[in-house]
């Protein structure tokens, strides 16, 4: 295992950690609460023995049991190994002491008194104003000041107008943990959001290195570019090694679901290292992005000109979520975050055809026609 820095911390993190966010389960549903306990804990103590030293879950994570299962993982000595991620659930804090709640909850869940790095969850613009309402980082330093946390940090999902701004906006902050991946440079935090933070001395721990498993599935024509390349590398361990390959990425992790597939992981993060990536590597990977990039089927380029709709249709997401269907062949993937992640009324189907947005679109979008397109991929009526 290759160990790395963090931040302005006196510590090594493994270039590796445990993410359990898609632990086996014994169904085939997104994050089901159904885990396959015996054989995550198999995972995550192989994963220990052999050098990880951060495991991270949150509140949500298998609807509620991805906490228990980590916590019962971590008994027999094994939660003296590691440093323990978990995060609070930012959108369920209805009052100051909801903090404490949750918190205390979670410690009582992974069976610990403390939480080495507790995380802000899935911060955004609008989020960053109910941390300030409730009075989350006065509960936070608390935490912080009586032992049960050890080091503050936060997650984000928003565009990246908003993330200097939050990094900015306290001085307590140890790390953070963005989206990042060789297709996502520009999306979110992306590559200025990780230049950004380590510039200010914060650890950036990266997840989602390949974009939900899309990257070490990818369709025929971006794995065609890859095995015609002397080296001869697995799609994924390409796209773990290309965020490896970056001096200000703290760790990296990948939130494994079977046996082989922690094996793999561990087997390239023994071998992959800051700058070892040669520019024929880089080149190829140039290459497969591109052929990633020629299969969206809509030019949208998120800028927002044709927001509002006077429907309420978030019309950049949607598209986002369309395209992504089609890009990595990920439907379900798409349909799921389509399902979660959207209010009934910002979806596609809730489009009124009355073509305003169309004429704010810089990319000159028939979006009335994309919409019903959309909406039958993405909605009930393509499951």
């Amino acid at each position: 295992m290759k160990y790395r820095t963090f931040g302005k911390l006196d510590w090594k993190p493994s270039a590796l950690g445990f993410g359990c966010m898609r632990l086996p389960c014994s169904d085939t549903a997104p994050m089901s609460q159904n885990i396959d306990e015996a054989e995550a804990i198999k995972m995550i103590r192989l994963g220990i023995d052999s050098g990880i030293n951060y495991v991270d879950t949150a509140y949500p994570y298998h609807n509620g049991q991805s906490e228990i299962v980590l916590g019962n993982a971590l008994r027999d000595g094994y939660r003296q190994k590691v440093k323990l991620a978990t995060k609070c659930p930012v959108w369920l804090v209805q009052k100051p002491e909801d903090f404490d709640t949750f918190l205390n909850e979670q410690l009582k869940k992974l069976q610990t008194d403390h939480i080495d790095f507790y995380l802000l969850h899935a911060l955004s613009a609008e989020r960053w104003g109910w941390v300030e309402k409730f009075k989350m980082l006065e509960r936070a330093e608390a935490a912080l000041k009586d032992g049960r946390i050890g080091h503050l940090g936060f997650s984000f999902h928003d565009e990246y107008a908003a993330f200097p701004k939050i990094v900015d906006a306290y001085d307590g902050w140890t790390f953070c943990q963005i989206q990042y991946n060789y297709m996502d440079t520009d999306y979110q935090a992306g590559l200025k959001g990780l230049k950004y933070a380590a510039s200010k001395g914060l650890a950036v721990i990266v997840m989602e290195p390949l974009r939900g498993g899309a990257l070490a599935n990818p369709p025929k024509a971006v794995r065609a570019i890859y095995e015609a390349y002397p080296e001869k590398r697995s799609p994924a361990e390409w796209a773990l090694r290309w965020v490896w390959d970056q001096p200000e990425v703290s760790l990296v992790l990948s939130g494994m679901s079977t046996l082989a597939q922690t094996q793999e992981n561990l087997r390239v993060a023994g071998a992959a290292d800051v700058n070892s990536l040669k520019a024929g590597d880089l080149e190829l990977i140039a290459r497969a992005r591109k052929k990633f990039e020629e299969r969206k089927p809509i030019p949208c380029t998120r800028c927002a000109y044709c927001m509002p709709c006077p429907n309420g249709v978030n019309i950049p997401f949607n598209f986002e979520l369309y395209n992504s269907a089609e890009v990595y062949e990920d439907v379900k993937g798409a349909r799921f975050r389509y399902a979660r992640f959207m209010a009934e009324c910002e979806r596609a189907s809730a489009c009124g055809g009355c073509r305003a947005c169309e004429e704010k679109c810089p990319q000159k979008i028939p979006i009335s026609d994309w919409m019903p397109k959309a909406a039958a991929v993405l909605g009930e009526a393509g499951k």
